[in-house]
């Protein structure tokens, strides 16, 4: 599974999921919520690059 970063710098990794946020490990980026944000800085899903 490919890792996505937001500008700011944070990576969300599928393997690690987002545990704080509500994201079990595992997750694909395909499968996080349409509301999900970088937990960072608050940027929508949108603003991701994939790595």
């Amino acid at each position: 599974m490919a890792k996505h970063v937001c500008p700011c710098g944070y990576v969300y990794d599928p393997e690690l999921g987002d545990p704080d946020n509500g994201v079990a490990p595992g997750t694909a980026w395909e499968d996080l919520p349409e509301d999900w944000v970088c937990p960072w800085c608050g940027l929508d899903k949108d603003s991701f690059e994939e790595e």
